[in-house]
């Protein structure tokens, strides 16, 4: 069993993927990691999740490439969110959860327990289901708000990354000249491109989507389509969708999870999108991107 990280001073995963010490602890040798750029890929090794006796994933290795989209599709129930969530140890929040296996980013084991899951969830972000704008602020203060919790409150500086994430965001040309207007004043649409301006402020490596679109119209879930399609050139983009037509549009690579008579999920298939879509290697894929069931 893998134990939530000790609270206090934890080392975290910086930007570069190395580890940092606690205070007056000389710095260990750490495994060589790339500059420190957005897109690392993350490798999954044996990965179970676990809620209580209840194992909601079972054994998943894959590789996650830099600087793609990822689609994770399967039937309803086996695990995706789940193992999006273990991406960035999110699933250790819900009571009685656990994880074994490990997730790499940069050469670092997230779960190793000197690694602070909250400095890992500045890393490895999350954009969810619905469009959750803080309600009380504004949408600068939104924007800036993980960078005011990472120590930045220069307002020079502030004022720079908030439109530099808003126009990465596709978001800046709606809304430059109400800055000071609450978040929740914004169309469907339009706040959770403001929640994807927020995860993008303090620049991540990953950037995790669990349904992003799914309660959007489809002119909104057009543009959060050709959102993700822009951004994959700088970031690693994991995606969970039970959108088939939006995995074949998106997506780089496909896995595609099912369930077994445990009720575990677990993966089929992981492969190039297209294959996946056209010349599957496993007849249950192809029974359900067709449709069969699912």
């Amino acid at each position: 069993m893998i134990e939530t990280a000790p609270v206090g001073d934890t080392p975290m995963i910086d930007p570069a993927g190395a580890p940092h010490p606690p205070p007056g602890m000389p710095r260990a040798a750490a495994p060589a990691a790339p500059a420190a750029s957005p897109g690392a890929g993350l490798d999954v090794r044996g990965l179970n999740a676990y809620y209580g006796t209840f194992r909601a994933i079972r054994d998943v290795t894959l590789r996650i490439p830099e600087r793609a989209v990822t689609a994770i599709i399967g039937p309803s129930g086996c695990g995706k969110s789940t193992f999006l969530r273990s991406l960035n140890r999110m699933h250790e929040l819900a009571p009685d959860a656990r994880v074994t296996g490990s997730v790499e980013l940069l050469g670092v084991d997230v779960y190793d327990p000197a690694v602070d899951p909250v400095q890992l969830r500045r890393v490895v972000g999350m954009v969810f289901q619905r469009p959750n704008p803080f309600p009380t602020m504004s949408i600068f203060d939104n924007v800036a708000a993980g960078l005011r919790l990472t120590g930045h409150h220069s307002r020079q500086e502030l004022e720079a990354v908030v439109e530099q994430s808003l126009q990465r965001a596709a978001l800046w040309d709606e809304v430059k000249d109400k800055l000071k207007s609450n978040g929740t004043s914004l169309s469907g649409g339009q706040q959770q491109r403001l929640c994807i301006a927020r995860a993008l402020a303090v620049d991540p490596q990953v950037i995790l989507m669990d349904e992003p679109a799914s309660a959007l119209d489809p002119i909104a879930t057009l543009r959060i389509e050709e959102l993700i399609s822009e951004l994959r050139a700088n970031y690693t983009i994991v995606i969970v969708t039970h959108n088939m037509q939006q995995a074949s549009r998106i997506s780089d690579r496909t896995a595609f999870f099912t369930m077994g008579e445990d009720r575990a999920g677990y993966l089929v298939e992981f492969n190039d999108t297209v294959k996946v879509f056209t010349n599957p290697v496993h007849q249950l894929t192809e029974d359900y991107v067709s449709g069969r069931f699912g």
